[in-house]
């Protein structure tokens, strides 16, 4: 049963919680959709393949997010009821720490549970669709678009250029067509306009020409043949379209029953069992920190007293990244075999949750007590070092005046 003392934590931890991860994933999005607009461009394919692509990024941009969400939302409510004085008005009436932590522990739990939902069944499943629809592109199964001014190869035997598409490519303007069959008889046509349409055949389609002459030639012609026309049907055989590789080529493809199952196979290659084991550890390890999450935001989130510094809020943002880091690098050398994945990627997670475990203890059992209490004074210091200095360089402006 909540209280209105977890309500009202609830409310304080939700909204810096969820702003967060917002801003983060669009901020993700934005930067990846300028990249994705380029290459589907420059593959000539169809804008709204962008939107799928996003689509099937999202799952793993929430992984990353949600961590940074969780930790910057617990940690800037409690710096909120330090700073209003509440948390000690919370902790005379005898509402600890450990009371207090119930409401962020049920946000960590949570979270945890849909990033576990995220990163071992989710986001394997949209790495994969989004691999799939790079390679249809580039293969030119999602229909890509035929590029204005530019020389085309449909196929091996045809070449196809026009000067210009309107209304969405329906009428086109200024083409040329060449192709070439296996008896090396060429067919060389040029048309004032022209128009795509389909047929039965999917894989077959029409150029229907217009006001055009059209030159047919063969090694054993004495000279080409010229046909002037005013309407003529071009059939062209669309090129074969390989069929894109089976789910599982990568690990990040793979859900965490499929990690361990290849894990645990002996009849597959060491290497790839080592992969599969190093990064079945790693999302272990990435979700589970989640639970830690909450007592490194309450350590880092109290400032000294008569102090509003903010350097909590910087130095948890630089310990989950380098701690992220650590467990990239962590796979990497489990994967190569080098160290066991459990030691690699379990012992750092160890050796962090006993770091944290001892700045809550700092913060929430030791009177006085702030786990970051000399980096505080050296930062108030360095704060008052430069400040002084932007003082004087103002000053000096001043007098020159």
């Amino acid at each position: 049963m909540l209280t209105s003392t977890d309500r009202y934590l609830a409310k304080l931890i939700a909204l810096p919680l969820f702003s967060t991860l917002v801003i983060a994933a669009m901020l993700l999005v934005l930067e990846k959709m300028l990249r994705l607009f380029d290459f589907v461009a420059a593959e000539g394919g169809p804008v709204s393949v962008v939107w799928r692509m996003l689509a099937n990024l999202i799952p793993e941009y929430l992984s990353l997010g949600i961590p940074i969400g969780l930790l910057l939302g617990i940690l800037l409510a409690f710096r909120r009821l330090a700073l209003s004085s509440e948390l000690d008005v919370f902790r005379a009436v005898g509402q600890g720490y450990g009371r207090l932590l119930r409401v962020p522990y049920l946000f960590a739990i949570g979270l945890m549970l849909v990033n576990l939902t995220l990163v071992g069944f989710i986001q394997p499943l949209s790495r994969y669709y989004y691999e799939e629809l790079r390679f249809e592109l580039r293969s030119g199964a999602l229909g890509a678009s035929i590029k204005v001014g530019e020389f085309t190869n449909l196929g091996n035997r045809m070449t196809l250029r026009i000067e210009e598409s309107r209304d969405n490519g329906t009428k086109l303007s200024g083409i040329f067509v060449r192709a070439e069959n296996k008896k090396e008889q060429t067919v060389s046509v040029t048309a004032k306009s022209g128009q795509f349409l389909a047929t039965d055949d999917p894989d077959t389609i029409i150029l229907r020409l217009t006001d055009g002459v059209l030159v047919h030639d063969a090694p054993n012609y004495k000279k080409p043949r010229i046909l002037s026309f005013s309407n003529h049907d071009l059939p062209i055989d669309l090129p074969d379209i390989e069929t894109f590789r089976s789910r599982g080529g990568k690990d990040l493809e793979y859900t965490i029953p499929e990690l361990v199952r290849v894990g645990m196979d002996e009849k597959r290659p060491l290497a790839e069992r080592n992969e599969s084991r190093s990064n079945f550890h790693f999302r272990m390890v990435e979700v589970v920190m989640m639970l830690l999450m909450p007592l490194l935001a309450v350590a880092l989130a109290v400032p000294p007293k008569r102090s509003t510094s903010a350097l909590g809020v910087f130095l948890s943002i630089v310990m989950i990244v380098t701690y992220h880091k650590v467990n990239e690098y962590g796979e990497d050398v489990g994967a190569l075999g080098l160290v066991d994945p459990i030691i690699a990627l379990w012992l750092p997670f160890a050796l962090f949750a006993a770091l944290i475990i001892w700045m809550y203890h700092v913060a929430a059992h030791v009177p006085g007590g702030q786990p970051i209490g000399a980096l505080e004074k050296a930062f108030s210091k360095f704060g008052g070092v430069f400040k002084g200095l932007l003082n004087f360089n103002r000053k000096r402006a001043l007098i020159k005046e």
